[in-house]
This record gives C-alpha cells, structure tokens and sequence, in this order.
C-alpha cells in the first residue's frame, strides 16, 4: 500500500475530517469550521492510501520559531501502519528551526516520544469545556 501525502487543502472531504475525528475520540468541529481552521494553517498534510483519505494533520506557526500541531489523527482501520508517522515527520520538516508542541491525546505520548518530542513539566491551558477535557485526562 502506497500513501500520499498532500499538502494543501484543494479537494479535502471535510466532512471525512469531522468524522474522523470523532471516530478517533478527539474533539471534532463542523467541517465548515475545520475547513477555516485547515485554510488558515502554516502546514497541512493529508494522507491518501489509493485515492482514499486516511488521515491529517496541521500546524499553526508564526513562521520564525513557534509552532503548535493539531488535529493529527489517522481512521482506525488504518492505524498502526506508519502513516502517523509519516505525517507527523512531514509536519515537522515543514518546520525547521520551530519550537513544536502539541496535545497528545491520553495514552498516545510513546507515538510521539518516538517521533523526537518529549513531555512538557509545565504546561498550562484555558479551554472551552475545562470539565471535559479534565474528564479525558487531559488537565488536573
């Protein structure tokens, strides 16, 4: 199986990228929010297996030495191949010389251990729904 990676938005299914968010039990948002959210981006990559949509991810950067990656995810069915992988190591060349940090979601820091980043000691955040995210073991 060969995977493409592309990295720009034209002919994105947004609504594939909503519900494979909530699939994968991270927040999702209404494809026409995540199309801004994607548009509006430093680095988009989307992982094609065959034509098909497996996965993304995308960073905001202020394009000197900040950068923040979000919404990674892959479908389940296509997990466990590498294609998280390859595109977080795309992410991050499209990066050179940024600091990188990122919300791993509970239980997946080893996948980006492995991939280079380490865990934060401090690390504060204010968040729309701070009950749910403490519920998912994201805060205190």
């Amino acid at each position: 199986m060969g995977i493409e990676l592309k990295f720009d938005c034209a002919g994105v299914d947004w609504t594939f990228v909503s519900e494979t968010l909530r699939r994968v039990g991270m927040a999702s948002r209404p494809p026409e929010l995540l199309q801004k959210a994607f548009a509006a981006s430093a680095v988009v990559v989307f992982a094609y297996a065959d034509g098909r949509p497996v996965g993304f991810g995308r960073a905001i950067s202020d394009g000197a030495y900040q950068a923040a990656v979000y919404e990674m995810a892959v479908v389940p069915e296509f997990q466990r191949q590498g294609i998280g992988a390859q595109i977080m190591r795309a992410i991050l060349d499209r990066l050179p010389g940024c600091n990188v940090i990122l919300y791993a979601s509970p239980g997946k820091e080893d996948f980006y251990r492995k991939l280079g980043l380490r865990r934060m000691k401090t690390g504060m955040a204010r968040f729309q729904f701070p009950d749910a995210m403490a519920q998912k073991g994201f805060t205190e």
